[in-house]
């Protein structure tokens, strides 16, 4: 029988994956651990075992702290896994509505700064710039704004994104100016 297991070898196996997170939920102090098991669909000539990180994000969801923990690590490798780009654009859009530690938003922070630096935007770092956004960079602008990637026009996008966010544009703050306006004298929105 042929097996396609589509997680990865060494630290990104199920085994090590179930293996980290029950670690992390002994040092983080979670009272009920998940059962991180992956899909596994069979047939008489195969069985396809589908990746761990798909629990590991509907864990994320739930508020589990070591699942967000793994979701920062997975962020975090430049290696290819099958299905990544939709796997790393889930977890960062997970990890965008959970509740992270001052240290996870540090790490994700320093990661994605870094791939702008490089110039490294594959297509889930439009997720990832929405989860920069969410946990802020200011304290970093000035590193990001010396080491902008100018010779990489898809960085760039990012980049002038991030500026724009720096600066409070109309662009990308709701409302523009008129709303901040609005808002400090105590009203909302356009009113």
């Amino acid at each position: 029988m042929l097996i396609h297991d589509y997680n990865g070898k060494g630290v990104w196996s199920v085994e090590a994956v179930q293996g980290r997170y029950l670690e992390y939920c002994g040092r983080l102090g979670v009272e009920a651990p998940r059962e991180l098991l992956p899909k596994i669909y069979k047939r008489p000539e195969a069985t396809w075992i589908y990746p761990i990180m798909e629990p590991v994000i509907d864990g994320i969801k739930a508020g589990d702290a070591a699942c967000a923990m793994l979701g920062v690590e997975f962020m975090e490798q430049d290696t290819r896994f099958p299905f990544g780009r939709v796997l790393k654009s889930n977890t960062a859009r997970a990890l965008r509505r959970a509740d992270l530690s001052p240290a996870l938003k540090a790490r994700i922070r320093r990661r994605i700064a870094a791939m702008l630096a490089a110039g490294n935007t594959p297509r889930e770092f439009k997720e990832y710039a929405r989860l920069l956004r969410k946990v802020g960079f200011e304290e970093l602008w000035p590193r990001m704004s010396a080491t902008a990637p100018v010779g990489n026009k898809y960085a760039m996008r990012y980049f002038a994104y991030f500026r724009a966010i720096q600066e409070r544009s109309a662009s990308v703050v709701p409302g523009g100016r008129v709303y901040l306006a609005n808002h400090e004298r105590g009203m909302q929105g356009g009113e």
